[in-house]
């Protein structure tokens, strides 16, 4: 940093030299030190007390900072190189510290042995490590290796302590530019790394999508998304060589309707390529997460890219959670759960009740820096509590209301029908989650109940002269008092039914200021949008996921009884001639369901569409429904499969882990 001072000084003519601290304040206010930041700070701002600028406070620089660091503390990447690199550095510009020669040597020491278990590497990833920390090793480089992993704005890795130890031992000028740059933005506080805004945003962005509080920042996110797409565009250097950036950034894109390509992920489809770059190398759990993660929003059977990433990034993952290389709990729980449930097989309430639960309070860690301070995750936090636990009293209130509804209507005297009322709520409120959307959630679940209802009726309820009456009752519908109840329980079944949709017509007529009642007797949208092939294909490929994957988990229930049922599964068996049992059966269905879902998903995500996107999503989300409600068995049909999950988003308060509990929300004044 001197030589920064010095050169800035010599070569722009300026009156004094200006000091520079990495890391304490950039990024707007985002990056902090920590205390091992700090620990190297000192000493850097030692090395500048030499050439005799600032002289106080230099008897306690390094010995308070370096000496009470606790072991527990996290250490930036490669700081037992590059503190006792830049100490020796020090002592060699006639620098004297207040501790012993013992001491210094036990420091100096720990280079020693680091550079001796690096001896003998020479992969790019290797390559790349020793460059990202070359502060801490000087003339002991090759610089010739080191000035290949310079980028287009001059710095090393966008870290201005690594540019400017280029600077005291291989002058470049791009370099000197770049650190210029820095000066003139922050002044006297210049950050660890930077830039780093892309990456602190869109790590923002996918908190608040995780804890379900995107809707109360959509303009923000939106104008953050849009900057993204740009860079994303461009090939910036800020995404295209950060791999966790990279990842994060093309599966928040794509999600959010983005057209962007998976080529750009090709430098690292292959797990060798991977382990080229830094972060492979370091063999960081996040990277790899995110491009798992990333690996699964795949938008056709043929995109062997993301396969690749998948197939071998999953296989990286479940050897770190075997070996016990995943430390940290929230990490490691992240892990557990993204190999377990992929984004398609969970519930949007399901999958927020998890993730604030699991939230890390703490502030986020990037190689050689805390990119995210403890402070903003935990208003994230606390906001995220505060939503959760008032939906929840809305649920309640809502489900006691469904409830109501059921015994008003008899539909709870029914002996043939499934009683599963909270099930079909579960359904609403875990994806049309947000508050105001109560009356939606209302809708969904009182024509899901009767949805089921008459299923079981035609199903196992009903006799032939029952179900003849049904229909009768429902084509006579304002008429069917001219038409007689054959039994009890189909004028409990038609009445509800001719109560229920006349009432949810009214409420929808009174909402959008028109009568759309005859809607929901008759479809009445225009020929142009039901007949439209983009319609039927969003309707086909969910009822094929749907169906497919009922077949697959109920296939036992509909071998019972005395007249066994056939569904896809059996007829597959039967039509093989013997030659397939009925696991290779199961297993062979199962590529129509990963094929439909692919292309519903496709479909949802097209900018250019005749159904609106909001009613896309609906489809959507209906097919999550079927993988969560089928992953194990029936769901639907079984009595405590999904009780869990009713609890979870309903019923049971949030218990959060006790390091992420969140200071309470100042109130509004």
């Amino acid at each position: 940093m001197a030589a920064v001072s010095f050169l800035m000084t010599h070569r722009s003519g300026a009156p004094s030299r200006r000091r520079l601290w990495w890391g304490e304040r950039g990024n707007g206010g985002i990056t902090q030190p920590s205390r091992r930041d700090g620990a190297k700070e000192d000493v850097a701002w030692g090395e500048e007390l030499a050439c005799g600028v600032a002289q106080t406070h230099a008897e306690k620089s390094l010995a308070g900072e370096y000496a009470s660091l606790p072991n527990k503390i996290t250490a930036p990447i490669g700081f037992n190189i590059t503190f006792p690199g830049m100490l020796s550095l020090a002592i060699g510009m006639g620098l004297e510290f207040p501790i012993s020669q013992s001491r210094i040597d036990e420091i100096l020491h720990l280079r020693e042995m680091e550079l001796k278990r690096q001896a003998g590497e020479d992969s790019h990833g290797e390559q790349a490590y020793m460059a990202y920390i070359v502060e801490g090793l000087g003339k002991l480089q090759d610089w010739d290796k080191v000035m290949k992993f310079q980028r287009r704005n001059g710095s090393l890795f966008n870290s201005p302590s690594a540019t400017a130890a280029t600077l005291i031992y291989n002058y470049d000028d791009k370099a000197l530019q770049y650190l210029i740059s820095l000066v003139t933005e922050f002044g006297s506080a210049v950050p660890t790394v930077h830039p780093l805004k892309l990456h602190c945003q869109i790590s923002i962005v996918d908190s608040l999508e995780r804890t379900g509080l995107s809707q109360h920042f959509s303009s923000e996110i939106k104008g953050i998304l849009d900057i993204t797409y740009r860079l994303w565009l461009q090939r910036d250097d800020e995404i295209i060589l950060d791999v966790a950036t990279c990842a994060m950034a093309f599966r928040l894109l794509r999600m959010n309707g983005y057209d962007v390509s998976s080529d750009e992920l090709s430098h690292i489809s292959e797990a060798s390529t991977f382990h080229n770059s830094l972060q492979g190398y370091l063999n960081e759990t996040k990277p790899i997460l995110e491009l798992y993660k990333a690996s699964k929003v795949g938008l056709s059977e043929e995109d062997l890219i993301l396969d690749n990433i998948g197939h071998w990034s999953s296989s990286l993952l479940k050897e770190m959670l075997s070996s016990s290389e995943v430390q940290t709990t929230p990490t490691l729980e992240q892990v557990e759960y993204a190999l377990k449930f992929p984004f398609y097989a969970t519930l949007d309430r399901l999958d927020h009740r998890r993730n604030i639960e699991y939230f890390d309070a703490g502030g986020s860690q990037m190689l050689k820096a805390e990119y995210l301070p403890s402070h903003v995750h935990q208003d994230i936090l606390a906001l995220a509590v505060e939503d959760f636990n008032f939906s929840q009293s809305m649920y309640q209130n809502e489900l006691q209301h469904l409830d109501s509804w059921l015994k008003e209507n008899r539909l709870d005297q029914l002996q043939f029908a499934r009683q599963k009322l909270s099930y079909c709520y579960l359904s609403a409120a875990s994806t049309i989650f947000t508050p105001e959307l109560f009356d939606a959630r209302i809708s969904w679940c009182k024509s899901a109940t009767l949805a089921g209802i008459v299923d079981d009726l035609f199903d196992v309820g009903g006799s032939k002269e029952e179900l003849k009456n049904l229909i009768a009752l429902v084509e006579k519908w304002d008429e069917h008092h001219t038409c007689e109840f054959y039994s009890e329980q189909v004028k409990i079944v038609f009445s509800a039914l001719y109560t229920t949709v006349n009432h949810l017509g009214a409420m929808a007529s009174a909402i959008q200021g028109r009568d759309v009642t005859e809607h929901l007797r008759e479809i009445k949208l225009s020929d142009y949008i039901v007949k439209h092939q983009e319609s039927n294909e969003l309707f086909r490929l969910m009822s094929t996921c749907g169906r497919l994957l009922n077949d697959i988990k109920g296939f036992e229930r509909d071998e019972e009884g005395n007249e066994a049922k056939l569904n896809n599964v059996s007829l597959l068996v039967l039509h093989s001639g013997g030659s397939m049992s009925i696991k290779e059966a199961k297993r062979e269905m199962q590529k129509p369901i990963d094929t439909s879902r692919r292309d519903l998903i496709r479909l949802v995500l097209r900018d250019r569409s005749v159904v609106p996107r909001p009613c896309k999503e609906l489809f959507w989300n209906m097919c999550k429904i079927c993988h969560v409600y089928y992953s194990r068995t029936d769901g639907y049909s079984s009595p405590n499969e999904m009780a869990g999950a009713v609890n979870a988003v309903i019923i049971e308060p949030l218990k959060l882990q006790h390091r992420n509990t969140p200071s309470a929300i100042p109130s509004e004044s």
